[in-house]
């Protein structure tokens, strides 16, 4: 399908050659444009050439906020500056997973974020099997004293991802359940959909009053594995070493930059993506691709003359360990004039649907962008657009409309937190779609002064 997107330029031209829309010419060029640019994978290229990975209150996330600042200075943009802020901060140790008995061998494994630590000399207990969450969440309480339990799951690929917010939890809560339960530590199968020796890491969180306990992540061979073991019928004993830390509270800041709108009456657009990424891998597709994407477009809008509206980027820090990038600005940004939300988040492979949640006012804004991506091989969807993870604190606090340009996922989580997220996974083809797409979007909604403003909840 990819094949076919440098094709497009001239049917995009064809088919906005109608009198429906006033900006039709400008948005078949842009299109054009963008589906022939490179400036996308060169911010790819560079952040994780020259920074790689950029775990969240660390040193490598600081370099990372400078190397921002100095590329989006390079292409012109306006009011760039770091806005800080503090957050605790984990940091990776030793980690090791091994089967003493009954049949001896090594196990991939990574800790997951908040993991508490085995110690230098490592843990050795009786492996406590459960198929899925819900049979753990079904143990007794006090069961799994001293054991380590095993959570395991059927994650499979979805274009929409949705196979992650079904499976997901096993990590996001699945530890904090076995620590309320007694175990000595926990082991799940990797959120993810690939068959690699590659841990998926990620964060978990354990409640107020619940002693953070060792708690990884195995690949998937391996949890495989692990079960067939299990599943002969003898007793089977893990040695696990994990020996994160949490180093306090440490700096961390999101990178903020503006193409400035001729009208400073219209709430403005803000756009994100974030900075920070696991320390696994590179961070190409989680989410170098996203700043690169929202960026790339945001210059393509610059390049064709002022847009009416503001739009803000916002490279956010500290999403993968908590949304405190995301929080940050919700509470800091709260008064500015917001009118729109966007983010990507979600890979490099291309966009396929469009979801809105505008107001009733903004249909014919609605229709005029669906429209318009109709050349892109680019759908309308019936869901209402949701937003990402770092605009949901100032959609939240301001009520704002949303777009959603939704990127297909279904190899997302073969790549997701693990050490394969890296550069050679970014098709540039598929790239310069999406950069194409948000072009059309920025280009229709920063130069439309239609009312956006949404009705109050109730």
């Amino acid at each position: 399908m990819t094949k076919n997107i440098p094709m497009l330029a001239g049917a995009t031209a064809l088919f906005l050659s109608t009198s429906a829309l006033a900006a039709a010419p400008d948005i078949a060029a842009l299109q054009a444009k963008a589906l022939s640019d490179d400036l996308a994978y060169d911010i790819v290229e560079g952040l994780t050439t020259e920074v790689g990975p950029r775990q969240a209150g660390t040193e490598a996330e600081a370099r990372a906020r400078k190397w921002a600042i100095a590329k989006l200075n390079s292409l012109g943009f306006s009011n760039i500056r770091n806005e800080p802020y503090m957050m605790p901060t984990w940091i990776r140790g030793a980690e090791t997973a091994a089967v003493v008995s009954p049949f001896p061998q090594q196990l991939a494994i990574s800790a997951l974020g908040n993991s508490g630590s085995t110690g230098d000399k490592g843990l050795t207990a009786e492996v406590v099997y459960f198929p899925t969450l819900a049979d753990l969440i079904a143990a007794p309480d006090g069961s799994l004293k001293g054991k380590i339990a095993f959570v395991s799951h059927a994650m499979k690929p979805t274009q929409d991802g949705s196979s992650y917010g079904a499976f997901g939890p096993a990590r996001f809560v699945g530890p904090n359940i076995a620590a309320k339960k007694g175990a000595a530590a926990i082991v799940i199968r990797s959120a993810g959909t690939d068959h690699h020796r590659n841990p998926h890491t990620g964060n978990t969180n354990f409640e107020k009053g619940v002693t953070p306990i060792p708690a990884g992540a195995l690949s998937i061979p391996d949890a495989e594995n692990l079960v067939r073991m299990v599943e002969r019928g003898k007793p089977v004993t893990l040695k696990l070493v994990l020996t994160p830390q949490n180093i306090g509270s440490q700096e961390s800041g999101n990178v903020i930059a503006e193409l400035p709108g001729s009208d400073p009456s219209l709430g403005m657009i803000v756009i994100a993506c974030h900075l920070d990424s696991w320390d696994l891998g590179t961070g190409a597709i989680d989410d170098a691709a996203g700043c690169a994407i929202i960026t790339a477009a945001a210059k393509q809008v610059m390049a064709a003359g002022q847009p009416k509206r503001t739009i803000r980027l916002l490279w956010a820090g500290a999403e993968e360990v908590g949304l405190w990038g995301g929080n940050a600005y919700g509470e800091a940004r709260k008064g500015d004039n917001h009118a729109l939300a966007m983010e990507s988040d979600f890979g490099a492979d291309r966009v396929w649907r469009v979801d809105f949640n505008l107001p009733e006012s903004a249909s014919a804004l609605a229709d005029q962008v669906a429209t318009a991506l109709q050349p892109l091989a680019i759908g309308r969807g019936q869901q209402k657009a949701g937003g990402g993870a770092d605009v949901q604190a100032i959609i939240r606090n301001n009520n704002l409309a949303i777009i959603d340009l939704q990127q297909d996922g279904t190899r997302y989580f073969d790549l997701h937190h693990t050490p394969d997220d890296t550069l050679d996974k970014i098709d540039p083809e598929q790239l310069r779609q999406n950069v194409a797409a948000w072009t059309t979007v920025l280009s229709i909604i920063g130069n439309s002064d239609a009312d956006l403003t949404m009705p109050v909840k109730e």
